[in-house]
C-alpha cells in the first residue's frame, strides 16, 4: 500500500504588514564569582584565605570562583578577575569577604572593580559585607564557648557571671563600622550570658587593645575572655594576643584567656555564599542610614558625597616587602608588631612619597587610640 504525501503550503508575506526583523542572537553570558579579600603581610593569613575560598567553591557551584586581595598579598584583585575572563566569564559577582563596611568595602574595592570593568568591558555586580547576621553571631559564640570550655578543663570552672568578654574589632575611621563591632559584642554578651562585655580595637580608632584590657582588669572579674572578631590570622591577631599577654602578666589575679578568630567556621562560609546569592537576587544594599558618606554625622559631615577612590595601590601585591612588615629588624617591637612604626615620622614620609592619603579621622589623636603605643619600647 502506498501513501501520497501532501506538499506543505508555503506561507506568503502580506505586504500590508511590516516585515518582522529576526530576533537577535542572545549573547552567551557566563557568570563567575570573585571573592575580594583584604590581604595581609602575613603568609599564614594568605594561606588561610586561599583554603577558605577552596572550601567555599563547592557551595557556589556551578559558578567558577576566583579570589584576590586589595593590598599586600598576591594574587591581587585584578589577577583573579583576569582568570575569570580567561575562563570565559563576562558577568562577575564580586563579594567583599570582610566583616563590616568601612573604607575598603565602600571605597577601595568598588573603585578597583569599576576601573577594571570599564577597561575590559565586563559586567561586575558588587555584593555587601558579611555584616550583622545571626549566623555570624552563632559562629563567634562557638569560638568563645570553645575557649571557655578549654579554660574550665585546664584551670577549673568559673561562673559565667564572673567572666568578662572583651571583643576586639579591626577599627576603622568609619563610625558605623566601629559601632557594628560594639553591637556584635552586645549580642554575644546576651547570647552567652556572661557577666559583662568591653569593646576594643586593633588600630585606627579607640580604645586600643592595651587601654581596653587595662580598664577591664580593674572591673574585678575573675576571668577575662579576649575574642578577636577577625576572619583570619595575621599581624593584627599577633598584636591582639601579644598585648593580652602583657596585660595578663601585669594582672596575675585575673585569668586572661584568648579565643580563636572566626576562620573557616562553616557558618561563615554559609554567610559568604548568602552574600553571593544576594547579588543575583538584588539583595546588595548596605546600611546607608548611618553611612558617613550619605548622612551628616557630627565630626564627619565634610565626607558626605566624597568620590570613591582606592588608597592602596602603593602596597598592592607587595606582601612582606611592604613598609613595616619585618618585625625582626624593627627597633620598636619585640616578638609581635605593636603598630608603633606606622605612627613615626618615617611612616608618614613613606605614605607621602606614595601619595597615600586618607581623609583625616577626627579622633586620630585620642589618648586611648593608636598614639597609646608610642613610648612603649619593646626591645631593650
Amino acid at each position: 500500500m502506498t501513501t501520497s504525501k501532501t506538499k506543505p503550503k508555503t506561507k506568503t508575506h502580506d505586504a500590508s504588514q511590516p516585515r518582522r526583523k529576526p530576533a537577535p542572537r542572545r549573547q552567551n553570558i557566563s557568570t563567575g564569582v570573585m571573592v575580594c579579600g583584604h590581604g595581609s603581610r602575613s603568609p599564614s593569613a594568605s594561606r588561610e584565605f586561599a583554603a577558605f575560598v577552596h572550601k567555599l567553591s563547592p557551595l557556589l557551584a556551578p559558578y567558577p570562583v576566583e579570589y584576590g586581595y586589595l593590598e599586600f598579598a598576591t594574587p591581587i584583585i585584578s589577577d583573579g578577575l583576569d582568570r575569570l575572563r580567561r575562563a570565559g566569564v563576562n558577568d562577575i559577582l564580586a563579594v567583599p569577604c570582610m566583616l563590616f563596611a568601612a573604607g575598603h568595602v565602600k571605597n577601595d574595592i568598588p573603585s578597583v572593580l569599576r576601573e577594571y570593568a570599564a577597561r575590559h568591558g565586563v559586567q561586575i555586580r558588587y555584593g555587601r559585607d558579611l555584616g550583622l547576621d545571626s549566623k555570624m553571631v552563632v559562629a563567634a559564640a562557638s569560638r568563645i564557648s570553645a575557649a571557655i570550655d578549654e579554660a574550665d578543663a585546664k584551670h577549673g570552672a568559673v561562673p559565667l557571671e564572673a567572666t568578662c568578654l572583651v571583643v576586639i574589632g579591626r577599627g576603622a575611621s568609619d563610625p558605623d563600622a566601629n559601632a557594628n563591632v560594639a553591637k556584635m559584642a552586645r549580642l554575644l554578651l546576651e547570647t552567652l550570658g556572661l557577666g559583662w562585655v568591653e569593646v576594643g580595637y586593633s588600630g585606627v580608632t579607640f580604645p586600643l587593645v592595651t587601654p581596653c584590657l587595662e580598664a577591664t582588669s580593674r572591673l574585678g572579674f575573675k576571668r577575662v575572655v579576649v575574642f578577636p572578631y577577625f576572619l583570619f590570622s595575621g599581624i593584627l591577631i599577633d598584636r591582639i594576643y601579644g598585648f593580652t599577654r602583657e596585660v595578663a602578666a601585669q594582672n596575675p589575679k585575673t585569668q586572661f584567656i584568648t579565643a580563636g578568630y572566626l576562620g573557616d567556621h562553616p557558618l561563615v562560609l554559609e554567610v559568604v555564599g548568602d552574600r553571593v546569592r544576594g547579588i543575583s537576587e538584588g539583595d546588595t544594599a548596605m546600611n546607608c542610614s548611618l553611612c558617613k558618606y550619605r548622612v551628616p554625622l557630627p565630626g564627619f559631615a565634610d565626607e558626605i558625597g566624597l568620590p570613591q577612590h582606592s588608597h592602596h595601590h602603593h602596597v598592592e601585591g607587595k606582601g612582606g616587602a611592604a613598609y613595616g612588615c619585618d618585625v625582626a629588624t624593627c627597633d620598636l617591637c619585640g616578638d609581635f608588631c605593636t603598630g608603633a612604626c606606622r605612627l613615626t615620622d618615617q611612616a608618614q614620609t613613606h605614605a607621602h612619597d606614595h601619595h597615600h592619603h586618607h581623609h583625616p579621622y577626627p579622633h586620630a589623636k585620642h589618648p586611648l587610640g593608636p598614639s597609646s603605643v608610642l613610648g612603649k619600647k619593646h626591645k631593650g
